[in-house]
């Protein structure tokens, strides 16, 4: 008999599923881990970036003791728009009260000052007796010593108005912006005057005593004479009063624009040339038209101007000091 052909023994699949089952199960776990991975790392990366600005952050303590006391200054000073304008109004009031009272004192000696403003007139005459000036109007007199007054006034409440304006400008500047403030706050008066008595001792004289050089007198000939208004002789002098002490601030001027780095040195050079043509502009423009007032103001501003320019080379050497200091 002929033997039956063996039937080829089936595949056990259960096994198959099993191991099948096993490598999704290990699949799973895998997937599994790295999205918990994933997400574990995407959580940490917040805490990871608090970290990092943590450290990025500059300790307290590492903060400058100037940066913090600037800060303090700053926000002590800080105030809304309406308490400034009140400020404003209270400095203001100040100012013109002490200008009031002291136009009503000087209203009542207005005519010794006056007399007191004829010392360049009777040194270039050459004595009181021969110093004559007149007025062509009935209130011409009256309306010059109001004027005189008031000018008194102003000059003498100088020192009050720059005090009222510091007390209303220093809140608001750091204590070491304030003590750079005051000196020249109190340099100003000081060379205002100083450029007032160059121009009442010096100059005045010596223009008035051309202008009487002018006058023809003498026997057998026409009599011309200067007979000024008291008008026209106060507003000459209040005019260049106010041009010489104006332009005497030079020195002030050109110092506070080198502090704050505007100008310097080689450019106060380099602009001398330009300066001169300058200057003796301005002294034509504000001095009568004669060369010894012209040249009476355009010397001293010359002169000035030098000084300027060792002002702000001391200035820089400050500031380069300062500048060592602070680094480390």
């Amino acid at each position: 008999m002929s033997e039956k052909p063996k039937k080829p023994k089936a595949v056990k699949q259960p096994k198959v599923v099993k191991n099948k089952r096993k490598l999704k199960k290990s699949n799973d776990k895998k997937t599994q881990a790295k999205l918990e991975g994933f997400v574990g790392k995407s959580a940490k990366k917040p805490e990871q970036d608090e970290k990092l600005v943590k450290k990025s952050k500059p300790k307290k303590s590492d903060a400058p003791k100037e940066d913090k006391e600037k800060t303090s200054e700053l926000t002590s000073s800080e105030a809304p728009l309406m308490e400034h304008l009140a400020e404003l109004r209270k400095r203001l009031i100040y100012s013109f009260i002490a200008i009031g009272v002291l136009f009503i004192g000087f209203f009542f000696i207005a005519d010794h000052i006056f007399l007191f403003l004829l010392s360049p007139f009777i040194t270039a005459s050459g004595g009181i007796e021969s110093v004559r000036l007149i007025y062509t109007a009935p209130q011409e007199f009256f309306f010059t010593k109001l004027s005189v007054a008031l000018f008194s006034a102003m000059f003498a409440a100088f020192p009050i108005i720059a005090s009222q304006i510091y007390q209303f400008v220093a809140p608001g500047l750091y204590k070491n912006e304030r003590g750079a403030f005051l000196p020249y706050l109190i340099a100003t008066p000081i060379l205002f005057v100083i450029g007032a008595a160059v121009m009442f001792y010096g100059v005045m004289p010596l223009a008035l005593s051309f202008f009487l050089s002018q006058e023809i007198t003498g026997i057998g000939s026409a009599t011309i004479e200067m007979l000024p208004r008291v008008s026209e002789y106060l507003g000459l002098i209040m005019t260049l009063v106010f041009a010489f002490g104006i332009c005497f601030q030079l020195p002030i001027v050109l110092t506070l624009l080198a502090s704050i780095e505007i100008v310097d040195v080689e450019k106060l050079k380099s602009w001398r040339k330009y300066a001169i043509v300058a200057i003796l502009f301005v002294a034509a423009f504000l001095t009568p038209p004669d060369p010894i007032s012209q040249m009476g103001l355009a010397l001293p501003l010359l002169l000035l101007y030098e000084i300027s320019i060792i002002s702000v080379r001391i200035v820089e050497r400050r500031r380069l000091k300062k500048e060592e200091a602070m680094q480390p």
